[in-house]
């Protein structure tokens, strides 16, 4: 049954995408995809809590494994993948030009839209290694035309960027699963010797050296897709050329996603490799990426910029919190996990009715948006509080947790070095923040009604979201401290 169900979230997002290229008008289409995007979104949502739920016995099946880690990201993909869908309506009516024809520009969105999140969906919860490459490799043909949607030279060269570099990087990663596969004794070709079980029952057989190349190769080649630094150079043009929706798709879905396969690999592969070699690896990723974001998130950015280096930045936090591995960086990793998922989520639909009343924001940092819109200003701050760490977010609470827990584990410079740029950052969102809220009105808003009531109802719906995240990821989070991979140990 648990099988059946899979197969039915990842075929329904296909499915739909196949038959809203049958529609005979805009409208018919919307609605078809949003028809199929909250039922994909429910069964998906559905498996994941079941796995939380259940994750004192984790399930394994010929291809899927479906465990605490599971069950969390399927949730977060889920519910970013359902928001998404349901706002891409609004973005194709007002994007401007696209990259394919007019007729044919909105079913063909939806039909990559749908390709990428299937993958998505399918990424959590493959149990192999060398399957969940071949899915996050697929995850970059249809999100790398999603980048360059407009069809504007800008974003064209942001989604052959893209493309280029994250298909380098994962052939790297793919050249040290083949130096992994060949030291377990793959030779008989039998994929199953990459299941993530198989890899832990094999690790202390394994040479340390060539543990320790695989797993800097994997890791490496990984970190491109992921947006470490400094292999992250793609992130920042992609993110901020792709339509909202899909910008929030690739922030707090795609990155998250592909961290959990990172993860993974350091609990699997890490004591063949050196724990203190696998987890100094991480900690070096991410004291990199808060370093390198911190300059950018001082600097004034256009709004999607902005969210974009923001991503770095908490790309960077959750390496921090994984390779301290401790309970209380666990603890935080999960918080953080969903607390910056609605968060970036909800500043990227902000951009959909601040573009449309100034489409000049693309390009120049915001300011005095509360006076010229309200109801986008909510958003924006909601959505830029939470992602600075100011309390009550869950990313200030999550924060903590992760900075703790590297104190706990004895790694006391880097967590004393990790909170100085944390706090770094936070002065440069704060000051992002209250000019984008209170600065000069840089010109006369055009006014969306619509656009208005949308994101109005969209804040409150994100602050309860928020809220609730702040209390019942601590469960999560202490459910992930005892049973995070018992699945695959």
């Amino acid at each position: 049954m648990t099988e059946a169900l899979l197969i039915a979230a990842l075929a329904l997002p296909v499915l739909g995408g196949l038959l809203v290229q049958l529609m005979p008008t805009a409208r018919a289409a919307d609605l078809l995809n949003a028809a199929f995007a909250c039922v994909t979104g429910a069964l998906a949502g559905g498996l994941g809590v079941w796995a939380i739920v259940h994750s004192g016995a984790p399930e394994h099946g010929r291809w899927y494994l479906l465990d605490a880690g599971s069950g969390v990201f399927l949730v977060v993909i889920a519910a970013v993948g359902v928001l998404s869908a349901l706002a891409s309506p609004s973005h194709l009516r007002s994007g401007g030009r696209s990259f394919f024809g007019v007729r044919r520009a909105r079913v063909l969105y939806y039909l990559a839209f749908d390709l990428f999140w299937a993958a998505l969906i399918a990424v959590p919860v493959i149990d192999n290694l060398a399957v969940a490459w071949l899915v996050v490799e697929a995850t970059t043909g249809a999100s790398a035309l999603l980048v360059a949607f407009s069809g504007r030279r800008s974003a064209l060269e942001a989604g052959w960027k893209y493309l280029v570099l994250t298909t380098l990087g994962l052939t790297v990663a793919l050249l040290g699963i083949l130096v992994l596969y060949a030291s377990i004794g793959g030779g008989g070709g039998d994929l199953a010797t990459l299941d993530w079980h198989a890899i832990a029952a094999r690790a202390a057989t394994l040479d340390q050296g060539t543990a320790l190349l695989a797993f800097v190769l994997v890791l490496a080649g990984l970190a491109t897709k992921i947006g470490w630094a400094p292999v992250h150079n793609w992130l920042p043009d992609a993110h901020s050329e792709a339509p909202p929706p899909v910008s929030a798709l690739l922030s707090a879905a795609l990155l998250p996603s592909v961290v959990l396969v990172a993860w993974r690999l350091a609990l699997v592969l890490g004591p063949a490799a050196g724990l203190d070699s696998a987890n100094g690896l991480l900690l070096a990723f991410g004291l990199a990426s808060l370093a390198v974001a911190v300059p950018f998130l001082w600097r004034p950015q256009p709004w999607k910029r902005l969210l974009a280096y923001s991503s770095l930045e908490h790309m960077g936090i959750l390496a921090l919190g994984i390779g301290f591995a401790s309970p209380l960086a666990t603890a935080g990793v999960v918080l953080h996990l969903v607390g910056h998922a609605l968060a970036k989520s909800l500043g990227f639909y902000a951009a959909i009715p601040l573009l449309r009343r100034d489409p000049a924001a693309s390009g120049e940092p915001l300011s005095g948006l509360a006076s010229a819109s309200p109801a986008t200003a909510g958003a924006v701050g909601v959505s830029l509080g939470a992602l600075s760490g100011l309390p009550p977010s869950p990313l200030f609470f999550s924060e903590v947790l992760i900075v703790s827990g590297g104190i706990a584990s004895g790694h006391l410079a880097v967590a004393s070095l990790a909170a100085v740029l944390l706090a770094l950052g936070f002065v440069g969102l704060a000051h992002s923040l209250i000019e984008g809220l209170a600065g000069p009105v840089r010109r006369a808003p055009r006014r969306s009604r619509s656009g208005g009531r949308t994101v109005a109802l969209t804040v409150a719906i994100s602050a309860c979201l928020l809220a609730l995240s702040a209390s019942t990821s601590w469960l999560v989070g202490a459910a992930f401290v005892e049973r995070l991979m018992d699945g695959v140990a």
